[in-house]
């Protein structure tokens, strides 16, 4: 059964799309950007900061999904 999966605490997808599918043990999760959610800012300092947001954006999604990033 598939289950969709959307983060409170991920950026509101810009589109007609959801976070993540889940289902048959696997989880999909759509392409994120360096979007601060609590602002709706697009970090663009440098990749470093560009990559923990896009990291911290994904990790609240699989969270959701009920998984961690290990």
């Amino acid at each position: 059964m598939k289950q969709i999966i959307n983060s409170e605490q991920a950026p509101k997808a810009i589109g007609p799309y959801n976070h993540a599918n889940k289902g048959c043990g696997l989880l999909f999760v759509s392409g994120q950007i360096a979007l601060n959610p609590a602002t709706n800012e697009l970090i663009l300092h440098d990749i470093a900061a560009e990559t923990h947001q896009v990291l911290h954006n994904l990790k609240t999604i699989v969270t959701t999904a009920g998984l961690t990033l290990e």
